[in-house]
């Protein structure tokens, strides 16, 4: 940007600190200081000015473009996008001051921080995007930020069959595993789809039932008139009030929910979620596991995280006989969200493996019926669901 454009810039903060104007709200008060400065400039230039003060300067057009899922900074002069699941550099470049400028802009309305002591931040920014940033000495000589853009999520199991994420089959059986009250684990890689999934597995809760969702940042978005969510907090420069995930849970079982949900499991919180299932709690968790089998290894590992009285004599039956249901969804090389695996957990182990068989299996690229039923029939009778009428139907109720 030429000199009189970064004195304009810096005319226009000054006004805008003057008016005491929030730039992100008042979207349209900043649009007429900058017009009114930029007295006579064509719009290419009121569109740059505006980007700078009122933006996110020039990341902002990846903001604005639909088409772009997730946008990362690996050095000011690398700066990637994803659009279909699919990675290209952009040619945008920028300075080192730049980066933390818009870094600094974007946490302005989050209330976390970053500094050498806190080198790690994680933060939901106002239009729902999710944002990460790694600072030196952690990182090399550059920032590393990641954008997790809020997108138009997909809200039903119709719209992901529509997508080819499900077939309606198999969409028909998890929406009566929710009806059914069963606990569900959602498991698969970064940028899999697994919120996506959760929030559209949520939203066939029937609309009596209260949730709570307990997550690290705010992601799952749902339509639940009876929802509350739930999001952790980091410690104050004097390392006090921190709120883990753990606490979260705690909490939540005492706020009346008819389902508990964790919007990720990575540490010892699992502990304390699978005490809530062993209570008869319904919960949905997700998880980072590359099979429907990892995922439940996963959740025999990481409770004893929570300490050396935690054995797993005591955690694997317990997942065995707590867990009901795995997902497993996987983003293709084409850039293409698929569900692999739908696998029912039977509650029986020996020694150390958990015994499990898939309903849903993928075949020739399709998710199709293994011809396995799946265990806690109870359950389904229990809300007046024949399975088998079910696992052969081919249409919505």
């Amino acid at each position: 940007m030429s000199g009189s454009k970064i004195d304009a810039v810096d005319e226009i903060r000054a006004r805008i600190r003057t008016h005491g104007i929030d730039p992100v709200p008042d979207n349209q008060q900043v649009l007429h200081l900058v017009e009114d400065v930029l007295d006579g400039e064509d719009f290419s230039q009121v569109s740059r000015v505006m980007e700078q003060v009122a933006g996110f300067g020039a990341l902002q057009p990846f903001f604005d473009d639909q088409s772009v899922e997730e946008i990362w900074i690996n050095e000011p002069g690398r700066i990637f996008v994803a659009r279909a699941g699919k990675s290209e550099l952009t040619p945008v470049v920028m300075t080192a001051q730049d980066v933390r400028s818009v870094v600094e802009r974007m946490l302005a309305t989050t209330g976390r921080r970053l500094d050498t002591s806190n080198p790690f931040v994680d933060a939901m920014l106002p239009d729902g995007s999710r944002l990460h940033v790694a600072i030196p000495d952690i990182t090399g000589a550059h920032w590393a930020v990641n954008i997790r853009k809020f997108t138009a999520q997909t809200h039903s199991l119709e719209s992901l069959v529509g997508r080819r994420t499900l077939t309606e089959q198999s969409a028909i059986f998890l929406q009566a595993c929710i009806a059914a009250g069963l606990n569900i684990v959602v498991a698969g890689a970064t940028q899999a789809g697994k919120t996506t999934l959760m929030n559209a597995l949520l939203n066939c809760a029937p609309a009596h039932e209260r949730i709570i969702t307990c997550e690290e940042v705010f992601e799952l978005q749902l339509e639940s008139p009876d929802w509350i969510a739930l999001q952790v907090r980091q410690a104050s420069l004097d390392g006090t009030g921190e709120i883990s995930l753990r606490r979260l849970i705690k909490e939540a079982l005492r706020m009346r929910p008819s389902r508990l949900v964790v919007g990720e499991v990575r540490q010892e919180e699992c502990l304390d979620l699978l005490i809530a299932m062993n209570s008869g709690m319904p919960s949905m968790c997700s998880l980072h596991a590359n099979s429907a089998r990892a995922a439940l290894a996963k959740m025999c590992l990481l409770p004893m995280l929570a300490g050396s009285n935690v054995s797993a004599e005591f955690v694997i039956p317990t997942v065995a006989t707590v867990v009901d249901i795995v997902v497993h969804i996987a983003l293709e090389p084409g850039g293409q969200r698929q569900v692999q695996s739908i696998a029912s957990v039977t509650g029986r182990c020996e020694g150390n493996i958990i015994e499990m068989g898939e309903v849903f299996a993928l075949n020739d690229g399709r998710l199709s019926l293994t011809g396995a039923y799946p265990a806690r029939l109870d359950a389904f009778t229990a809300r007046g669901i024949d399975v088998a009428a079910l696992l052969g139907s081919a249409s919505w109720d």
